[in-house]
């Protein structure tokens, strides 16, 4: 994998946006990326994190594969090779591991909201297990810790719905948040991190330690640009090496077509991991630049128009009334209770455009605001809803 665009002017575009209504239209996402000066890299990129933040998964992987979809093709032999891999539950084993693990560091794609969703999965497991700090890359401060929930301020990517409801799982069970990013760029950063994470381990001792990342960050190994990684040089201060988790090479991508072909051999329906005859775990054909793990994500299968990875749990489907909607468009926001005046991530969003689409919020048990808003992204409407 590859940085596709430079870093610098990714980070400078999220700069300029940052201050804005995060959580827009699909058709004001397209005029937003519509501009001629830049290369369709940015765009592609840009469009993806607009979509994924305004919580529309498909769309945003649609965004980036416009410049990124690559058809791969597996020759005969890797094919039997990788035919003789079992598939196993990846949370499972992950867990199973952790127990003798002192820094676990799992990636994500960031247009790709169920890497979230799964590094949710892994939390009260870790917990049990002894795991304390959590440390995000896009965290701006740790004053979450003290609200209880992540809000507009608190980060970048952090304002998509699984990363706010990420973040505040972790806060509910208990986890103490921390922020490590780094100012630079290649070798400069990756430095700058593995330090800040550093720093604040020597400080925080009475437990272990899950560091969440984009992409490379997490591979071990020598990069081209950076020599190390933040894994690699944090490994090299702490003495500890880590246990690295990728979760971008195998996630599904916007056609069938671009997935990879072990994902497509694998056809499993939950995240996995693969052993070999020996018991040996596969994690890529890299041995330069590598993770311990790579997790193979399923393909997602949509329920009443929404992904199927988010019912996880006690997460279960809400119909809004019709009776509630006046207009069309709207974008409807569900809020845990008063998160919304404190301006808090909205734990789901769905975008109605006509009364024939699909009305269904995926939402966990609790007390929350439903707002509903027009096409100026006025409030027209807002009520309760208990979630039993």
């Amino acid at each position: 994998m590859k940085f596709f665009c430079s870093l610098a002017l990714l980070l400078l575009s999220i700069a300029a946006h940052s201050q804005e209504n995060p959580y827009l239209f699909s058709d004001d996402i397209k005029k937003k990326i519509e501009d001629p000066a830049q290369s369709q890299s940015w765009r592609s990129q840009m469009g993806a994190t607009y979509y994924s933040i305004s919580g529309q998964y498909k769309p945003a992987l649609e965004s980036w594969d416009q410049t990124f979809g690559r058809v791969k093709k597996l020759n005969t032999a890797d094919s039997l090779k990788f035919t003789k891999l079992i598939p196993v539950n990846a949370k499972e084993y992950i867990l199973k591991k952790a127990v003798n693990e002192k820094i676990i560091i799992i990636n994500e794609a960031h247009h790709n909201a169920s890497h979230r969703a799964f590094a949710s999965s892994l939390l009260q497991g870790l917990y049990d297990r002894g795991y304390r700090y959590l440390g995000i890359e896009t965290l701006e401060g740790d004053s979450l810790n003290t609200v209880k929930f992540a809000t507009l301020t608190s980060g970048y990517y952090s304002k998509e719905p699984e990363f706010g409801n990420f973040i505040y799982n972790a806060l509910k069970i208990g986890f103490r948040l921390f922020p490590y990013e780094a100012e630079g760029n290649n070798k400069e950063r990756e430095i700058g991190e593995a330090k800040n994470i550093f720093d604040f381990m020597q400080q925080n001792k009475e437990g272990k330690y899950l560091i969440y990342c984009g992409y490379q960050h997490a591979y071990e190994g020598i990069h081209k640009s950076w020599e190390k990684t933040m894994a690699g040089r944090l490994s090299d201060m702490t003495g500890i090496n880590p246990l690295t988790i990728d979760q971008t090479q195998f996630s599904e991508k916007s056609l069938l077509k671009y997935n990879e072909p072990l994902l497509r051999l694998v056809n499993n329906t939950i995240p996995v991991v693969l052993k070999d005859e020996n018991q040996i775990i596969y994690n890529g054909e890299d041995k330069e630049l590598y993770t311990d793990i790579k997790i193979i994500h399923p393909v997602t299968k949509y329920i009443k128009g929404r992904p199927g990875w988010m019912l996880k749990e006690n997460r279960r489907f809400y119909k809004i009334p019709a009776a509630q909607l006046s207009t069309y468009p709207v974008m409807v926001f569900a809020y845990r209770k008063g998160e919304s005046e404190q301006k808090g991530i909205p734990a789901d969003i769905i975008e109605l455009n006509t009364s024939k689409d699909s009305r269904f919020l995926i939402l966990d048990k609790g007390n929350y605001d439903i707002v509903i808003k027009d096409k100026e992204y006025k409030i027209i409407n807002r009520f309760e809803k208990r979630m039993k």
